[in-house]
C-alpha cells in the first residue's frame, strides 16, 4: 500500500496473487477441450494416410492411437514438474536458448497449420454434401469442392480472428456440448457399421501392415523416391508411421488445460488423458478401419477428403436415412473442425505471448488493441499466416495434412527432449513416465527415452518424405527463429540503453499465494476498483474523489489475462507484472497522489476476468466492486456477466454491490446476493397507506407490521404467477420497470 505520497518516485508495493484465478473445470470438461482438437482428426486422417501408404493405413492409424498413450505420459510428466514460464523456459533451462527458440518455432508452425487443415476439411465435407444434395434433387448445379473449401476456410478463419481480437473465447461448456453431439455421431457409427458388415457377404480386414502391402506413391516418398530406403522394413515402417502420426495431433492441448483442471490436479489429469486416449482410439482408430472395410474400393478414392461422409453413404439402409445421417455428420464436422480453428488461434497467441513475456519478442507485438485490450497484432499475424496457407493450398486437404504432420511430430519430439533433459536436472516430478531402471541413485528413464527416440526417428523420416511440408515447415521455422533472435537482441539492447522508462514508477512486488485482507492490509468493507486501460480511469478518479477513507479502504486491481492456450506452466514473476502493468499502476499512483489518498494495488492472473474480480471481492470482503464501462459490451451485459460469475462462487457467497461508472451518465448499480430492495418513495407511501387501512379499518391493530404486508403480497404474487392471471401480472411488471438507476440484482 502507498502509505504516503510526499516523496516523488516512492516505491509502492504491489501485491501479486501468484495463484492464477481460474474457472476450475472437471476432467470431463478438460477432456472435451482436448478432444475438440484431437478427435477432429478423425474427419480427415484416414483419407490422407491411405493416399500416402495404401489400404493398410487403418492399422497404422490404430498404432498411432496406441502410441498416443506414451505421448500422453510425456505431457503428464511435463505438467507434473510445473516449470514456470512456458515451453520456452522449459527447453531453455534444460537444453539452451537456441533450442528453446527452435522448439517454440516448431510449435507455432503446428498451431498455424491446425486452423487451415480443420477449416478446409470442414469445407470439403460441406461442399461435397451440397453436390450430393444437388444430385439427389436432380439438379445440375455443382461446386468445386477444393475452391469451395478454400473460401469456406478463409471465411471461418476471419470470423475467429475477429472473435479473438474482441477477446471472446469459446467456453469449456460449449466444448462439452460439441463433444456430446460428436459422441452421438460416433456411437451411431460404432453400432451401424457392424450391422452393415453383418449384411455384407464378403467382409475383409485391411491388408496387414507388412512391407509388401505398403504402396507408397512418389509424392509420399519425397526425396526418398528411387532410393533403397523404402525397401528396408524398418525405414518403411517409420515412413508409414510418419504419414499416420497426424492422427495424434491435439495432445498439446492437454498441457494447456492442466492449469484449469480442478483439484486433485494430477489425478484428474490422468483421468482426462485416459479419456482422451480411449476416445480417440474408439473414434479415429475404428472409424478409419470401418471406412476401408465398408466403402467399396472402386469409389473410396472419391471420399478421401470426406471419409466419414463416404462411410455414411455406404452404410446399410434406406438412401433417405443415410442422407439424413450424412447431413448430421457434416454438421458435427463443421462444429468440431471450426472449434479447432479457434483453438489454433488461441494456442498460437498464448505461445507467442509467453515468448514475448520472456523478452524474446519486442513490445510492439504485444501492444494492446485500443478498444478491446487484446494482443491483436499477434492474433493478426497468426491469421495472416493461416489465410496465406489456405490460399496456397487451394483447398487441398492432403497437402495441408502433409505440412501439418511436420509441425506435429517436431513439436512432440522437442517436447520429449526437453522433458528427458529435465529428468536428469530435477527430482521433484509429481509423475514420471513408466519404465525406469534404478542403479543406486542413478535412474535411467527407459520409457521416456524410447518414446523420445521414436518421435525423433519419425520426425527425421518425415523430413525426407514430405518435400513441400519440409520446405514450408523448415522455412517458416527459420523465419520465426530469426524473428525471435532479432527481437531478443533488440530487447537486450533496449534494456542496456534504458533501464527504466521515463515517467514510470518503480514498484515493489509482494508475491502472495492467495488474495486476502491480511496480505492486502485492507479492512473488510473496502472498495475494489478494477482497472485495465491507463487512459480510461474516470471511474477510479470518481471513487478516489468521493470515498471516505475513515470508513473504506481502496484496492485497485487489474487482471493479467491468461489465455486458455497459454500452456501448462504458471507465469514467472516478471511475466505477471510486465511493463504494461507498470504503466497502468503508474497512472493509478498519479491519480491517487493528486487526491492525496493511499490505495492498495493488486494484480490477479486469470483466464476469466469476471471470475477473477468476483473472487477478489469475496476474498477481500469488499463492500463494492467498481468498474468503468466496457468497449465490448453494454453495461447491462457487463453486470449480467459479473452476476453470473458471483453465482458460481462456492457457498457461503459474500454479498456486495457492483457499480459501473460512465463518464457522461449516471452510474449503474447492481446488488450481488440477497438484499433489501430499493423502493421508490411512492412505493413506500403505498405500503404505508395499505398498512394504515389494514390496522384501522380491518381490525389488525398494532400487531400488524409493514413486513407482514410485504410478505403477504409476495406470497400472493408467487401464487398468481402460477395461475391464469400470469400474463396479466407479467404485463403489469413490465409497465413497472423503470430506467436507471438500475438494480439488476432485484
Amino acid at each position: 500500500m502507498a502509505d504516503t505520497f510526499d516523496r516523488p518516485g516512492a516505491t509502492t508495493k504491489v501485491v501479486v496473487a501468484t495463484t492464477v484465478a481460474l474457472s476450475f473445470i472437471s476432467f470431463w470438461r478438460g477432456a472435451s477441450i482436448v478432444l475438440s482438437d484431437l478427435a477432429s482428426t478423425m474427419f480427415y486422417v484416414g483419407g490422407i494416410t491411405e493416399q500416402a501408404i495404401g489400404k493398410s493405413a487403418p492399422w497404422f492409424v490404430l498404432g498411432v492411437m496406441f502410441f498416443g498413450f506414451a505421448v500422453r505420459s510425456i505431457y503428464m510428466e511435463s505438467c507434473g514438474m510445473f516449470v514456470r514460464g512456458g515451453v520456452y523456459v522449459v527447453v531453455r533451462d534444460s537444453i539452451g536458448p537456441r533450442m528453446a527458440k527452435l522448439s517454440v518455432s516448431a510449435l507455432v508452425v503446428d498451431y498455424i497449420l491446425t486452423g487451415p487443415i480443420s477449416s478446409v476439411s470442414a469445407g470439403q465435407y460441406l461442399g461435397r454434401l451440397l453436390n450430393e444434395l444437388s444430385e439427389f434433387a436432380h439438379s445440375s448445379v455443382r461446386v468445386n469442392p477444393n475452391y469451395f473449401s478454400a473460401v469456406f476456410g478463409v471465411v471461418v478463419t476471419i470470423y475467429f480472428w475477429w472473435q479473438n481480437v474482441k477477446g471472446i473465447h469459446e467456453s469449456s461448456s460449449k466444448a462439452l456440448r460439441i463433444m456430446q453431439i460428436t459422441t452421438v455421431m460416433v456411437v451411431i457409427l460404432l453400432i451401424w457399421c457392424p450391422i452393415t458388415l453383418l449384411y455384407q457377404d464378403n467382409v475383409q480386414l485391411p491388408p496387414a501392415p507388412t512391407l509388401k502391402n505398403l504402396t507408397f506413391e512418389p509424392h509420399s516418398l519425397g526425396w526418398l523416391h528411387g532410393t533403397m530406403w523404402p525397401s528396408i522394413w524398418a525405414a518403411a515402417m517409420l515412413i508409414a508411421f510418419g504419414h499416420s502420426l497426424l492422427a495424434m495431433s491435439g495432445f498439446e492441448t492437454l498441457a494447456q488445460i492442466y492449469r484449469e483442471i480442478a483439484y486433485p490436479k494430477m489425478k484428474n489429469l490422468k483421468i482426462t488423458a485416459n479419456i482422451v486416449c480411449i476416445y480417440a482410439l474408439m473414434s479415429t482408430g475404428l472409424v478409419s478401419l470401418f471406412a476401408v472395410m465398408i466403402i467399396p474400393d472402386a469409389v473410396r478414392s472419391k471420399y478421401y477428403d470426406n471419409l466419414i461422409g463416404g462411410l455414411a453413404m455406404s452404410l446399410a439402409g434406406p438412401e433417405i436415412l443415410k442422407l439424413g445421417f450424412h447431413i448430421f455428420v457434416v454438421i458435427v464436422g463443421a462444429l468440431i473442425l471450426s472449434g479447432a480453428v479457434n483453438t489454433s488461434i488461441i494456442g498460437a497467441n498464448g505461445v507467442l505471448n509467453r515468448v514475448a513475456e520472456d523478452g524474446v519478442l519486442v513490445p510492439w507485438f504485444r501492444k494492446p488493441h485500443k478498444t478491446y485490450g487484446t494482443t491483436s497484432r499477434i492474433v493478426g499475424m497468426i491469421t495472416i499466416a493461416q489465410l496465406a496457407t489456405i490460399v496456397f493450398s487451394r483447398g487441398d486437404v492432403y497437402l495441408l495434412g502433409e505440412a501439418y504432420a511436420f509441425g506435429v511430430v517436431w513439436s512432440f519430439a522437442l517436447k520429449g527432449m526437453g522433458v528427458l533433459a529435465l529428468r536428469f536436472q530435477r527430482h521433484d516430478q509429481e509423475y514420471k513416465m513408466p519404465l525406469n531402471l534404478h542403479f543406486g541413485k542413478l535412474e535411467i528413464p527407459i520409457g521416456l527415452g524410447i518414446t523420445t527416440m521414436a518421435l525423433f526417428l519419425v520426425a527425421i523420416a518425415n523430413l525426407f518424405t514430405k518435400k513441400i511440408a519440409t520446405i514450408y515447415g523448415v522455412s517458416f521455422t527459420i523465419v520465426l527463429f530469426l524473428v525471435f533472435t532479432l527481437s531478443e537482441h533488440l530487447n537486450a539492447k533496449r534494456r542496456k540503453s534504458s533501464t527504466d522508462v521515463k515517467g514510470l514508477e518503480e514498484f515493489n512486488l509482494d508475491h502472495q499465494p492467495q488474495i486476502g485482507t491480511t496480505s492486502m492490509h485492507a479492512r473488510p468493507g473496502c472498495v475494489l476498483v478494477a482497472v485495465r486501460d491507463p487512459y480510461n480511469m474516470e471511474h477510479l478518479r470518481r471513487v478516489l474523489e468521493k470515498t471516505n477513507l475513515r470508513r473504506h479502504d481502496i484496492v485497485v486491481a487489474t487482471v493479467r489475462p491468461i489465455s486458455t492456450g497459454a500452456g501448462e506452466y504458471g507465469l514467472s514473476e516478471d511475466q505477471i507484472f510486465s511493463s504494461y502493468e507498470q504503466e497502468l499502476f503508474s497512472r493509478v499512483v498519479t491519480l491517487a497522489e493528486k487526491e492525496g489518498k493511499p490505495v492498495d494495488l493488486l494484480v490477479v492472473p486469470a483466464t476469466d476476468p469476471f471470475v477473477a474480480m468476483v473472487q477478489a471481492a469475496q476474498n477481500l470482503k469488499a463492500s463494492r466492486l467498481v468498474t468503468g464501462v466496457s468497449h465490448t459490451m453494454a453495461s447491462e451485459e457487463l453486470a449480467r456477466r459479473i452476476g453470473l460469475a458471483w453465482e458460481q462462487l462456492p457457498e457461503p457467497r459474500h454479498p456486495f454491490s457492483l457499480e459501473i461508472i460512465a463518464q457522461d451518465r449516471q452510474s449503474t448499480y447492481v446488488n450481488l446476493g440477497p438484499h433489501p430492495p430499493r423502493l421508490w418513495p411512492e412505493d413506500v407511501d403505498r405500503l404505508h397507506e395499505i398498512w394504515l387501512r389494514l390496522t384501522s379499518r380491518e381490525g389488525f391493530g398494532s400487531n400488524l407490521h409493514h413486513r407482514d404486508v410485504v410478505g403477504a403480497a409476495l406470497r400472493r404474487l408467487e401464487h398468481e404467477l402460477d395461475s391464469t392471471r400470469r400474463d396479466e401480472l407479467v404485463e403489469e411488471l413490465k409497465k413497472e420497470m423503470r430506467n436507471p438507476p438500475v438494480d439488476s440484482g432485484n
